[in-house]
């Protein structure tokens, strides 16, 4: 049944389509990186998202849980220091009110009273009386000696005879240890005045923030309104010494802000105003102190997102090299499918094609020979005929002709079918000059120089004759594909060993790369792009095999290719 033209054009259109497109490893390779990408994006984004939220969700509760408490002791140690210093003031000034002028200007009762106070009370350093009307210190009691001294010209004299109170900033005095100056007035009803004035030491300053209990890495000290030291700071400097990192101002609410310290470091400054006097309690903790359960737990949060990433990636790659390989076999056995089909109807349509051409032509040729034969007998037969030299030689290359015509449709009806294996004792030699016959042509018209170096004496083989015609055949027309007009192909046999021959082909044509030659033999693969089906290699490799031989190439692009053929002795199929 003839098949239908527009039918089969139709078919050859789809089959070409699709080597165009599924056997394109560009295609797969693109179509692999966006499952890749798309189920990498599907899997880590919402991981991301999640650790990130989480991130964000701990660091806030830590950062709350450890803000939280310092501001509280913050809060607590400014009400201790503020209870301090106030009832320091308010036993100065009910001295003031519980004794008289005469009785405080008494230095024994002053001393007396200075001694009680010692007794009973941490840090009283000296006690003195001073007129409030011309700032003279009229009594004192105490280890200095202060008694005369005029502060009438002194800002905290100014201050006192204003507010009535004064808690001064703390001052190294004559032995230069820190202390602060307390001062109250007592006005009488006859307009005189008189302050009461002492000084205290320190000390319950540093016992106040020794009881906060603060660790090794935080600090805790006052700065009065200017940011100069009040107390020691074990990070930061001495007393009077200036703060290096500003503190903002207003507010007696207990407040926490990140600042860079002088090294460069982060640090949490929990903060406080005093209401009276104008001093700032200041906890310093290096954020490194601060969140150092954070900074482990993020640790271990990148190391299970990260290990979980690469876990993804991993699974994502292969189960996308996996589901893309077998998307790619499949579309490959389906291609095979179709190859074969476009196989059988080309073999098809050259056999029906062959059996054609052998019919009509061999039957004229067969009446020729006919003709030529009988024509070759009377000549022979007529010993008169003048000219029967010169046509007995006519019809001798008539009759050559004719078999020329016949041996040529025989290889056609033989390369058209699908022959099986038929083993016989050839000669190699012979089988390389007769595949040439098909060949002479070509090269002389191209003038391709076609050199033979077939080995003498070379054994006879076992094998098939047709299918090593085909094998020859095929790597020829490979060859003279190959080079250029005037190229050169060298043909070549000879005895490999005690059980093998070999044959090459090699040109000099434009060569192959690596790549190429790596694969070379697969199915379907070629460089003629809409020229060649990629089949031939694959059937010459196929057929080499099956005949219990081998096959290698070697290629450099733009000097040339050589074809190694190696066939044993005696066949084993």
């Amino acid at each position: 049944m003839a098949l239908n033209p527009k039918k089969w054009f139709n078919i050859r259109e789809s089959l070409q389509m699709l080597t165009d497109v599924d056997s394109s490893a560009e295609r797969y390779r693109l179509f692999q990186r966006n499952i890749r990408v798309l189920m990498i994006v599907l899997t880590i984004v919402p991981l991301s998202m999640m650790a990130l939220i989480n991130y964000h969700q701990y660091q806030s509760s830590l950062k709350k849980e450890m803000v939280d408490p310092t501001k509280s002791l913050v809060s607590k140690t400014r009400h201790s220091f503020e209870f301090f210093l106030k009832e320091r003031q308010s036993l100065i000034k009910s001295i003031s009110y519980f004794y008289s002028l005469n009785e405080l200007c008494d230095e024994k009762k002053l001393n007396h009273i200075l001694f009680t106070l010692k007794k009973e009370f941490i840090g009283f350093v000296d006690l003195g009386l001073i007129d409030g009307s011309d700032g003279k210190q009229v009594c004192y009691v105490g280890p200095y000696s202060l008694l005369g001294k005029n502060y009438a010209n002194q800002d905290w004299f100014q201050e006192v005879t204003l507010k009535g109170t004064y808690i001064s900033d703390v001052f190294m005095g004559y032995r230069k240890f820190p202390h602060i100056a307390i001062a109250v007035q007592r006005l009488e009803e006859n307009g005189k005045s008189w302050i009461l004035r002492t000084t205290i030491d320190t000390t319950m300053f540093d016992n106040l923030i020794a009881a906060m209990g603060l660790d090794a890495q935080s600090d805790a000290f006052i700065l009065n309104k200017d940011g100069i030291f009040q107390t020691n700071s074990r990070l930061y400097g001495e007393v009077l010494e200036k703060f290096p990192i500003k503190i903002p101002s207003g507010g007696y609410a207990t407040y926490v802000v990140e600042r860079p310290d002088p090294s460069g470091n982060d640090v949490f400054l929990a903060y406080t105003h005093f209401n009276y006097p104008e001093y700032t309690l200041v906890v310093a903790k290096p954020k490194s102190t601060v969140f150092k359960t954070w900074y482990a737990l993020k640790s271990d949060l990148f190391l299970v997102f990260l290990a979980s990433s690469i876990l993804i990636v991993i699974v994502v790659f292969r189960l996308t090299g996996i589901m893309v390989n077998r998307i790619k076999e499949a579309d490959h056995n389906r291609e095979v499918a179709f190859r074969e089909l476009q196989h059988h109807h080309k073999l098809s349509s050259i056999g029906r094609l062959a059996a054609g051409v052998a019919h009509e032509i061999n039957n004229p040729l067969a009446i020729i020979n006919e003709k030529a034969g009988l024509i070759k007998d009377i000549i022979e037969y007529s010993p008169d005929f003048a000219q029967k030299e010169k046509f007995s030689t006519l019809v001798g290359a008539v009759l050559q002709s004719v078999n020329r015509c016949r041996t040529i449709t025989h290889r056609l009806l033989g390369f058209a079918k699908r022959m099986e294996v038929e083993i016989e004792n050839l000669d190699l030699n012979e089988l390389l000059l007769e595949v040439l016959g098909f060949l002479e042509k070509e090269a002389l018209y191209r003038n391709v120089d076609i050199r033979l170096k077939l080995a003498e004496d070379l054994p006879w083989i076992d094998s098939d004759r047709g299918q090593l015609q085909q094998v020859f055949l095929n790597l020829l027309n490979n060859s003279m594909a190959a080079v250029e007009d005037e190229g050169k192909i060298a043909i070549t046999t000879w005895e490999k060993d005690a059980n093998t021959i070999a044959a090459s082909i090699q040109d000099n044509g434009c060569g192959m790369s690596d790549e190429t030659c790596r694969q070379i033999f697969e199915p379907f693969f070629t460089t003629k792009k809409e020229q060649g089906t990629g089949l031939g290699l694959s059937i010459t490799y196929g057929i080499v095999k099956k005949l219990g031989g081998d096959i290698e190439v070697e290629s450099k692009e733009n000097e040339g290719t050589i074809f190694k053929i190696f066939l044993p002795k005696r066949s084993i199929v």
